[in-house]
């Protein structure tokens, strides 16, 4: 599947919310952290960055305070050069609290409900921004944010269907949003109105019901029942396995030493759309996908190790060096 694009406007259109993220530096019980670093995050803003970085034209829709934390997302993601149409609103930015209890041990809080993101609405999006684009891309995070959330992500979603845009879903289930019962029919609608849907192997097995023990290849043709002919599964350490187009591919990981998980699947499908609107083929977009994810996880942040080309050159010289 090769998009179709006017090159005079934004080929991925992407739209939710991103929060300011705060990271203690020392191990261990984050009140006697006197260390911290402050950055951005959130599922969708990172996918943004990271497709830009892979050279594709992106924009990001949210809301976003009247604050410290809003200005420094904006700005960040002009700096990236991502399209940024950010309303803002009376409500706080969305915080991110990353510290590390013991070891290797990664604690995030979110502090999230009733803030600016959690306000997006369908009015936040522009007329003809997504209806010029080649690729939708939306996540499992925003409709639990609130009704209005919903709504936003489901008229982007008919806008984009009616107007032939492809539809790229990433299940992204979070637990202390909302619970499986609650979430299942949610993103299985979403699941049903995607061309392009990626999912972990327990956000599969949520979505089909079944938490039987399967490959990550089965799951990919189970979930090509919901309709999207173009499904990726995530499987950790693993790597990846999808059913496109009729066809199972695998791709194993690349064996990196694991600095910071969080990000990863966000950068996993930044490469993998950046490929998609380069009209590459289904193989190259699973690789790129992969080794965009091995970098995220070398580096501290949501977004700072996300890849540019000539990183994903050099990574893949040193893999097949130390095989």
């Amino acid at each position: 599947m090769t998009p179709a694009h006017d090159t005079g406007a934004p080929a991925l259109v992407t739209l939710g919310e991103s929060m300011g993220l705060v990271t203690a530096h020392d191990i261990g019980p984050i009140e006697y952290a006197r260390s911290f670093g402050f950055g951005i995050g959130g599922a969708e803003s990172n996918v943004a960055i990271g497709v830009a970085r892979l050279g594709g034209s992106v924009s990001w829709i949210g809301r976003l305070g009247r604050d410290a934390a809003g200005d420094m997302i904006e700005r960040r993601l002009q700096a990236e050069a991502v399209h940024v149409f950010a309303a803002r609103d009376d409500a706080f930015t969305g915080l991110m609290v990353k510290h590390r209890r013991f070891g290797d041990a990664l604690q995030v809080d979110y502090h999230r409900r009733g803030s600016a993101g959690s306000r997006l609405s369908h009015a936040d999006v522009p007329p003809g921004i997504i209806e010029t684009a080649a690729v939708l891309h939306v996540t499992g995070i925003t409709p639990a944010l609130s009704d209005s959330a919903t709504q936003a992500v489901s008229a982007a979603v008919e806008r984009a269907r009616a107007a032939g845009v492809i539809v790229s879903f990433d299940v992204n289930y979070r637990s202390k949003l909302w619970t499986p019962e609650d979430a299942r029919p949610a993103l299985r609608r979403l699941a049903e109105c995607a061309d392009l849907l990626f999912a972990g192997v327990r956000e599969a097995q949520l979505l089909l019901g079944s938490h039987k023990e399967s490959t990550a290849g089965q799951l990919a043709r189970a979930l090509a029942g919901f309709g999207p002919g173009q499904v990726v599964v995530k499987d950790a350490e693993r790597g990846c396995a999808a059913f496109i187009d009729g066809e199972t591919l695998e791709v194993p990981a690349i064996p990196v030493r694991v600095i910071d998980p969080v990000g990863a699947g966000d950068a996993f499908v930044a490469g993998y759309l950046a490929d998609l609107l380069l009209g590459r083929p289904a193989y190259d977009r699973l690789t790129t996908a992969t080794a965009a994810g091995a970098f995220a996880v070398s580096v501290p942040g949501d977004c700072e190790g996300l890849p540019r080309r000539s990183d994903l050159q050099a990574l893949f010289a040193y893999d097949d060096i130390s095989r």
